[in-house]
């Protein structure tokens, strides 16, 4: 799970790291709209994975054995 959130975020970085020289907010009109829009969802993008990746469990919850399993089982 980390390792996937880790490579969405390269990803996002790589793609701003491409993006931002070409993307033009003074140009006005629809491109200047366009590059806000895709700024917006790029960091929404990051916000996301950043929050996924920082909140998550840190640990495995322990195995359940068998007798504690067919204790379980055994009354409902």
């Amino acid at each position: 799970m980390k390792q996937r959130l880790l490579l969405c975020l390269l990803l996002c970085g790589v793609m701003l790291y491409y993006a931002v020289p070409r993307l033009s907010l003074q140009a006005g009109g629809a491109e200047s709209l366009f590059a806000a829009s895709w700024l917006l969802f790029a960091l929404c993008t990051i916000a996301g994975n950043l929050t996924a990746l920082l909140y998550s469990p840190k640990g495995r919850r322990k195995p359940i054995k068998k007798k504690e399993y067919k204790k379980m089982h055994h009354y409902s």
